[in-house]
């Protein structure tokens, strides 16, 4: 690929648990969801190695799951990533270059469902997606999954129909 594709990583994050008076954004990884968030690292580094920068929602869920994926990059947690809507996580990818003093060739983004999967969609072009990949991400975008989105626009210029959609995985 030439450097001038963008690489974007869509990761839900890991099955969280429900413990009694713990509020929403507080709420921790369920073990399971332990367990696949580190197999979701194990897949980011095997097929998708040199992640630049991570945007990750605040949530203490996603904090978790980034931290269990092992993924060693700098990392802005984003308060507006938690309970987003696709415009604002679309906004807060075309704001990367604000976010990391440095150049972002492949971004991962760590964040929560409903948003994950309308991201993907809605950025994923009809030409050159992956269809097997969307259909099963118009289905379930299940706890640890990973859209993988390549682009040649810059982040800025990100938009709706801006990228092809790769591949889609789901760690078990």
């Amino acid at each position: 690929m030439s450097a001038s594709y963008r690489t974007l990583l869509l990761l839900r994050h890991g099955k969280s648990d429900y413990p009694p008076g713990v509020d929403d954004h507080q709420r921790p990884l369920a073990p399971r969801g332990v367990r696949e968030a580190a197999l979701a690292g194990d897949w980011l580094r095997a097929h998708a190695p040199g992640i630049d920068a991570v945007l990750c929602s605040t949530a203490v869920r996603t904090r978790q799951t980034l931290q269990r994926t092992g993924i060693e990059a700098p990392v802005e947690y984003v308060d507006r990533l938690y309970d987003a809507t696709p415009g604002t996580v679309i906004d807060e990818i075309n704001r990367a270059s604000s976010h990391f003093a440095f150049e972002v060739q492949t971004l991962l983004v760590v964040g929560h469902e409903p948003a994950m999967s309308s991201v993907a969609l809605g950025l994923a072009s009809a030409d050159g997606s992956n269809s097997a990949a969307a259909e099963h991400i118009s289905t379930k975008f299940p706890t640890s999954a990973i859209a993988v989105l390549r682009t040649d626009q810059p982040w800025p210029a990100l938009a709706l129909g801006g990228a092809a959609l790769v591949t889609f995985h789901v760690p078990r």
